[in-house]
């Protein structure tokens, strides 16, 4: 398997990328549960609330940072 790509850095991983897991979907840390998950579900009208009911392995903590990793990866591609 390749090495894992680590987001935002290896110091506090939050996604990880592999081409050998998932078909190289970014992933949530430690885990096989791709991120479009999280945005799929919101964007479908899910609470996030209802999306951390049905994926118990991942904490408000991980899936409120991935939000607030995507958030700042964005409006610091708009400046």
């Amino acid at each position: 398997m390749n090495e894992d790509a680590l987001l935002p850095n290896a110091e506090q991983p939050l996604i990880w990328i592999n081409p050998g897991r998932r078909s190289g979907a970014p992933c949530f840390y430690k885990t096989r549960l791709p991120i479009d998950s999280l945005f799929d579900n919101l964007e479908d009208g899910v609470s996030l609330d209802e999306w951390l009911d049905a994926f118990p392995d991942i904490t408000r903590v991980q899936a409120q940072a991935v939000l607030a990793h995507a958030k700042h990866a964005m409006l610091a591609g708009a400046k």
